[in-house]
């Protein structure tokens, strides 16, 4: 098991992308990564795009980004209200000063760049915020999975098991 000991933040927020929630806390955990689900409120129920329900585990301010090894965050319209969160954003900024890994899929780039940490780094995302991903100094790639130091991305639910491979790789050597 070469996640054992690593603890994970996945973010939640209601109209999240269910697979890009679900598949790598799913993946992450057979490697034996502690995964925790992070929300506005603990205990809440947030239901995805398509109806899968998720339970969260804390809240964001019950939580101390410093005590985790990684971030996650979905796609789906969730990202855009995670992004309204201090919390969230501060979150990723300690993450990205620490170069820890950040994993973002399909329309998460947001919360990345509402963080504005992007300038320079290789993304990629779902084609929909590409304008979004340059305009915040992001260098855009049509590519299934781009890993660029420790933020690796990923376009959308296909692109999963190559997305997933790259961000627990990185999390193995961190």
């Amino acid at each position: 098991m070469r996640l054992k000991d690593k603890k994970i933040i996945a973010l939640v927020e209601h109209d999240f992308e269910d697979l890009e929630l679900w598949y790598p806390i799913l993946r992450l955990r057979e490697e034996g990564a502690e995964v925790h689900l992070i929300g506005n409120e603990a205990k809440k129920k947030y239901i995805g795009k398509y109806g899968v329900p998720a339970e969260s585990d804390y809240a964001f301010d019950e939580i101390k980004a410093e005590d985790y090894d990684a971030i996650l965050v979905p796609g789906g319209w969730a990202p855009d209200k995670l992004r309204r969160y201090p919390e969230v954003l501060k979150m990723v900024r300690h993450m990205n000063e620490k170069k820890k890994p950040i994993g973002q899929i399909c329309h998460a780039g947001w919360v990345l760049i509402s963080a504005n940490i992007l300038q320079g780094v290789k993304v990629t995302s779902t084609p929909g915020i590409k304008d979004d991903m340059t305009n915040a100094g992001a260098e855009w790639f049509d590519e299934a999975a781009i890993a660029d130091g420790h933020i690796i991305s990923s376009r959308r639910p296909p692109d999963l098991p190559e997305y997933m491979k790259l961000f627990a790789d990185k999390l193995a050597n961190n």
